[in-house]
């Protein structure tokens, strides 16, 4: 799913971002706008950022590590 095309849909702003060194121009642009706005954080299957939520899990059910 396009979350940055559906967030603009409904009158936001949608910013992706698929490299590291954007993170932080995203962010930054982000706190300067007065609308609602999604981060689209493009990540690796093999980053393994923790703490992940399994898919269709409750947010308070968190994988910690492999």
């Amino acid at each position: 799913m396009d979350f940055v095309k559906l967030v603009e849909a409904y009158g936001g702003v949608g910013i992706r971002v698929s490299k590291k060194d954007e993170v932080e121009g995203a962010i930054i642009k982000a706190l300067e706008i007065n609308n609602l706005v999604l981060i689209d954080f493009r990540i690796d299957r093999e980053e393994n950022v923790y703490p992940m939520v399994a898919p269709g899990s409750s947010i308070d059910i968190m994988l910690e590590s492999e």
